[in-house]
């Protein structure tokens, strides 16, 4: 099995989840560092964290928000099959950045590239905002979340 000591920036998918035996999980999600350079609907790469250092354990489970940008420095291990996501255990987790907004709990937070939508149970309106924070604008719908996008970037130049 190929393993490697690394550092990676990304932005914390979903809300940790505790595992066995004091660890914690979560979903990091990385751009490519040359993003400019590749096709818009280029998928980001998701990478599977894990750690069972008590300190990262707690701050994962109490601190960490979706939508926070993160460096987490450990043990990569490549995927056991093409298609599944590579492992990380940390042994460094580092906040670089805040998700702009809070996430409450009966919410789930996602990215579409450059831009996060707040899915809420409650209601099939999208709030959706810039991976920056600027308010983008409300989707009547899950459905009508990419021609809001595609309007605010005609609007902006494509900047997001």
């Amino acid at each position: 099995m190929d393993t490697k000591h690394c550092a990676v920036d990304g932005w914390v998918d979903a809300i940790p989840a505790p595992g066995a035996n004091g660890t914690a999980t979560f979903d990091l999600v990385v751009r490519p560092a040359d993003a400019d350079t590749v096709a818009k609907d280029a998928p980001d790469t998701v990478v599977a964290c894990t750690s069972g250092d008590s300190r990262i354990t707690r701050e994962l489970l109490t601190g960490i928000q979706p939508g926070d940008l993160v460096r987490v420095t450990g043990t990569l291990v490549q995927p056991p099959a093409p298609g599944e996501p590579a492992r990380l255990t940390i042994d460094v987790l580092e906040v670089l950045d805040t998700g702009a907004i809070p996430v409450l709990r009966e919410m789930v937070m996602d990215r579409y590239g450059d831009y996060c939508v707040i899915f809420d149970a409650d209601t099939g309106a999208v709030p959706v905002f810039t991976a920056q924070g600027q308010w983008v604008g409300l989707a009547d719908n899950p459905d009508a979340i990419a021609t809001l996008i595609d309007i605010h970037e005609r609007v902006n130049g494509g900047d997001a």
